[in-house]
């Protein structure tokens, strides 16, 4: 069995709905234009240390997305989120922070470790120099700012946490383009100390025994104000109701051949 970040990550968040995204064949419709715009814009990023139109390319891939029924957020538009893009490219030549030597072979990188008879796999967005100093690279779009304080608080994040421990590279830096009315980009860097890695490889190997010993459990998150089974995908499956479920929802072909796991007494 292959793992990533996000498998291990959607199993902490809940049991359950790690079952309908991964063994019952359940995934999530890709209509939230932030989500579909982030993918966009990294390929446009790797167009820029490629030497090629950056504009160009966030222009073409982003278009693919336009008549597909989009789920904008706040007052985003799709003109709107292409004209913030364009900006932030542009300040982001302008800045000339982030170097990358050899960028095909130092973007979207993919690690691998083995994990006895399993294998986990990530993909770095990058490994170059901020500001001078080697360090791994993650690209992040957000609408907000994100947090710089406390000190240190970058260092908690858990995808960070993972992709140093698939590398080994204690310097981690966060890249967070920022879209708002004066676009904005972070430079947010942290160190990954060897007991965090540590200890997340030990939260990667326990919680691949509690998946293979078919520990899925629901993790209900209806609690006022904090209710995040609200805003789950999954909601619909967990209530029954299939007419949330098919408008959020696809399901791989033949996934139908494992309900017998709706039988499993737990």
């Amino acid at each position: 069995m292959t793992y990533s970040y996000t498998r291990i990550s959607q199993y902490l968040t809940c049991p359950r709905r790690y079952r309908h995204r991964y063994l019952d064949g359940w995934k999530e419709k890709d209509r939230r234009a932030a989500v579909l715009f982030g993918r966009a814009f990294e390929l446009a990023l790797g167009a820029y240390f490629r030497r090629e139109e950056p504009g160009e390319i966030l222009f073409r891939e982003w278009s693919a997305y336009k008549d597909q029924g989009l789920q904008f957020s706040n007052h985003d538009t799709w003109d709107r989120m292409l004209e913030q893009g364009i900006m932030l490219l542009i300040r982001f030549c302008q800045d000339n922070r982030i170097q990358i030597r050899q960028p095909r072979r130092n973007l979207q990188i993919k690690f691998t470790r083995p994990l006895g008879k399993n294998e986990f796999v990530a993909y770095i967005d990058g490994i170059g120099k901020l500001d001078g100093k080697w360090c791994l690279l993650e690209w992040k779009t957000s609408s907000g700012r994100y947090p710089e304080e406390p000190e240190g608080l970058l260092a908690l994040d858990p995808q960070l946490v993972c992709y140093s421990w698939m590398t080994g590279i204690p310097e981690v830096a966060q890249v967070v383009f920022v879209r708002k009315r004066l676009v904005e980009i972070q430079y947010l860097r942290a160190t990954i100390t060897d007991q965090q890695r540590q200890e997340f490889g030990y939260l990667v190997e326990d919680t691949i025994r509690r998946i293979e010993s078919a520990e899925f459990l629901p993790h209900s998150g209806i609690r006022f104000p904090q209710n995040p089974c609200s805003s789950c995908p999954y909601l619909g499956l967990c209530l029954g109701r299939q007419d949330l479920a098919g408008a959020a929802l696809t399901r791989r072909p033949g996934a139908e051949d494992i309900d017998w796991l709706d039988e499993l007494v737990y």
